[in-house]
């Protein structure tokens, strides 16, 4: 028993005076030189596209800070906007026992999307090192190396080109800018797990004449392989001897398609904005009218207080809802964001949008594209 002590003790004892060796030795470290970047880069420009993502953009090599002492240092390499001061920065990563950080295009390309910079437009940014005494201390001391800079042009990739499509010819496609009966020229629906399952909307505009009401399933924007109901609109698809597909009403319709399986179903979803921010509270929607010039669904305009919260709704009711992916959003007037469609799946909680600034505004919602929905809110 004597001996289990004795080890304990000793035990304590060496945690006791290693602990104390380490504040000794950052009792008396004083900085002697900041960290500083000694590579060059290879331009002094660079635009980010689709074939150099996977490339390596730069390593930036640096020679860590001197302290005057041995001490184990993190250092982080730090991108902001020139001549914002670092005031908003991305981390572009850490490096603790080297000193370099070696970065892809697409690192790069996300933290510059991160920083809100407008995809295909040039910008210039800023990078430098930022290092402190790594002591686990919850609010250590940094210091900084001075900034390198450098113009670049960030990339984002069309949507339209990353996904698996349909397209939904049909007599309704001409009043909703598109052709009528046209496979090359008509609403699509995507596939945002790139499988078969096909989604999106399409607007069909009340007729008088029945005919108008109906479409059918191409893909490649051909004819050949075309697919229409069974003829007993119990939503079951047919390659041949297939009739043409048929709601009965106009408006807005979510429509889902399983290629392979050979089923699709129509559904109505009539889109409306709702919440304490609009001048009805959440009592009643200000519905969205469809512009077929623009294809997307419009608000011309409508007062949103900064002190409340909104989203979107179809058909007066919670079954179909657009919202942020998760935590609630504030939006900024002419910034396209993505929106994410709650009954498939895609958001957590019950997250709302908001206003930075009190003001008229316009809401649009761009719903061609099931794997990237987009709203953009713009102050009048």
């Amino acid at each position: 028993m004597k001996n289990i002590f004795k080890i304990l003790f000793a035990t304590i004892l060496g945690v006791f005076l290693s602990s104390c060796d380490r504040d000794d030795t950052l009792a008396v470290a004083e900085l002697k030189s900041n960290p500083d970047i000694i590579s060059s880069l290879s331009a002094t420009s660079y635009v980010i596209n689709d074939t150099n993502l996977s490339n390596t953009f730069e390593t930036i090599i640096f020679k860590k800070a001197n302290f005057g002492v041995n001490v184990e240092t993190e250092n982080q390499l730090e991108l902001a906007l020139a001549g914002t001061s670092f005031a908003k920065p991305i981390n572009l990563g850490v490096a603790t026992s080297d000193n370099y950080v070696k970065l892809t295009y697409q690192e790069l390309n996300n933290a510059l999307i991160n920083l809100g910079l407008v995809p295909n437009t040039p910008a210039d940014v800023e990078v430098r090192v930022k290092s402190n005494i790594k002591s686990g201390n919850t609010n250590p001391t940094y210091v900084y190396s001075s900034p390198i800079s450098f113009k670049v042009t960030p990339f984002k990739a069309n949507p339209d080109d990353l996904f698996k499509k349909i397209n939904v010819p049909g007599a309704y496609a001409g009043a909703a800018g598109y052709e009528n009966w046209s496979p090359a020229n008509s609403p699509d629906l995507y596939s945002p797990k790139n499988d078969d399952v096909y989604k999106g909307f399409i607007y069909i505009t009340s007729s008088s004449n029945p005919d108008d009401y109906q479409f059918k399933f191409t893909i490649k924007q051909d004819w050949a392989n075309d697919k229409g109901d069974d003829n007993t609109f119990t939503g079951k698809l047919l390659q041949d001897g297939e009739v043409n597909c048929k709601v009965t009403t106009g408006g807005a319709y979510y429509v889902k398609v399983d290629w392979a399986a050979n089923t699709y179903s129509t559904n109505l979803a009539n889109f409306g904005m709702i919440g304490d921010a609009t001048p009805t509270g959440w009592n009643s929607d200000t519905d969205f009218v469809y512009n077929p010039t623009t294809k997307t669904y419009v608000i011309n305009s409508i007062a949103l207080s900064t002190s409340g919260l909104f989203k979107f709704r179809a058909n007066d009711a919670w079954d179909m809802k657009f919202q942020p992916g998760s935590a609630d959003q504030t939006l900024v007037s002419g910034k396209e964001v993505q929106t994410f469609l709650s009954s498939e799946g895609t958001v957590s909680g019950d997250p709302n949008y908001k206003v930075a600034e009190a003001g008229n505004y316009k809401v649009e919602l761009d719903l061609h594209n099931s794997g990237y929905y987009k709203l953009t809110l713009t102050k009048l």
